[in-house]
């Protein structure tokens, strides 16, 4: 008889906590539980790889064993950096909309946004060989594209400019070689040296190509991107419309004079050099020489933009992506 009461008295135990956990769940909120999934689900596994992949409508040949682990080679990379591709996706809310209707209003695929990612991670650097700046251009090629580069102004720092220059020298590469694919390569190894490595393999495919090691890389890199940006659940990424960059806030001043003192200027404005050199990361000194009397925009921030609590409160997310991320049946 007690054997079978503390039987009886253990099943309604269990089924009290059964009960108990889903009462919690049902009182976490949606940021609660997101984390609450994340931390019982985290597990190192290996990245499936999608049946399918393409650049500006051109598929990948997944089926080849040498593409496919290309691929996958960058799909591992993309995933377990977490901190570097978790900064594309909070940098990617402020930029691609900037980035995108420009793409779109020269005539270039929205994938190119994925090379801005793959070049700089949607930030001003520097690389080791000196391209600068969010679409990564040396100083020569920039120039050549349209940019000022010199010691008081330098455009590659400038998102709108540089990304019209990126536009520019795409339309001329996929002039000559009439696929977006290996303009994109190009833009990695430069069109002479594509040229001469599709004449002396005698193919016209870059996944038929042999190359060096950063632009063999190249073009799977940008897949993987693609791929990752697509589906972060997919991949292990769970965000936050919170954990995003907002859009900054600001207005346009107009200036077609030289400005001999560009901390005056900014005080003048209502911020500190440091705020002007934050927004208008093309200024590359003290002082704004203007001798031909060209028309230069600086960007001021807006009352309350530099705040970030007012910022998220009035800039919602951009990338409606992100929103996906907090649907939990994706989730499970």
């Amino acid at each position: 008889m007690k054997k079978g009461l503390l039987f009886t008295l253990g099943i309604v135990i269990g089924i009290l906590f059964i009960v108990s956990i889903y009462a919690v769940v049902d009182m976490m909120t949606p940021e609660q539980e997101y984390k609450a999934l994340f931390n019982r689900n985290t597990k190192v596994l290996a990245p499936e790889l999608p049946s399918k992949a393409s650049f500006a409508g051109e598929d990948a040949q997944l089926t080849l064993y040498y593409v496919r682990e290309s691929f996958d080679r960058e799909i591992m990379a993309a995933t377990f950096m977490h901190s570097s591709t978790i900064q594309m996706f909070k940098r990617a809310n402020r930029w691609f909309p900037i980035i995108e209707p420009i793409l779109e209003k020269n005539g270039i695929p929205e994938d190119f946004k994925f090379l801005a990612v793959a070049e700089s991670n949607l930030a001003n650097v520097i690389s080791p060989a000196g391209a600068e700046g969010y679409w990564q251009f040396m100083k020569a090629t920039g120039q050549k594209y349209g940019l000022e580069i010199n010691e008081f102004v330098d455009e590659r720092y400038h998102v709108q400019k540089a990304t019209e220059a990126a536009c520019r020298y795409l339309k001329d590469a996929h002039r000559k070689f009439n696929n977006w694919t290996v303009a994109a390569a190009s833009y990695n190894r430069g069109m002479e040296g594509v040229a001469t490595a599709l004449e002396n393999q005698k193919v016209k495919r870059y996944y038929d190509l042999f190359l060096h090691e950063e632009t063999a890389r190249y073009i799977y890199r940008i897949l993987a991107i693609k791929e990752v940006y697509n589906h972060p659940v997919r991949y292990g990424f769970y965000l936050l419309e919170q954990d995003l960059y907002p859009k900054l806030l600001t207005y346009s001043i107009t200036v077609d004079t030289t400005i001999g003192d560009l901390p005056d200027f900014a005080r003048k404005s209502g911020i500190n050099y440091r705020i002007l050199r934050e927004l208008n990361p093309w200024i590359r000194n003290y002082s704004l020489p203007n001798k031909s009397g060209k028309v230069y925009t600086f960007l001021i921030p807006k009352k309350g933009a530099l705040d970030i609590e007012d910022l998220l409160k009035k800039v919602p997310a951009s990338s409606t992506f992100f929103h996906d991320t907090l649907k939990l049946k994706e989730i499970n």
